[in-house]
């Protein structure tokens, strides 16, 4: 008997759907499927101001919109990942 398809994970938008999600057997789940998740524990006690181009802060409020975070935190990001790519 041949294995069956690895099971998809759907979009869950409720607390309620992702209990329902998470109630069965998901064993079948393909582990492909996950992306990397960084989890900001850190308090934000610092501000800082800085003047963009408009193209450039409309760019970036368009990728967070399509990832579906903040704008600030994509470039908390981005500065995060500098850092790490520095020697």
């Amino acid at each position: 008997m041949p294995n069956p398809p690895p099971k998809a994970i759907p979009t869950l938008i409720t607390d309620t759907q992702a209990e329902d999600f998470l109630d069965q057997d998901l064993s079948t789940l393909d582990p492909n499927q996950f992306k990397p998740m960084r989890f900001e524990t850190l308090p934000k006690s610092a501000r800082i101001t800085m003047r963009l181009p408009e193209p450039l802060i409309a760019a970036l409020k368009a990728q967070a919109k399509a990832r579906g975070i903040p704008y600030q935190r994509l470039i908390r990001e981005a500065l995060e990942r500098a850092l790490d790519e520095t020697p």
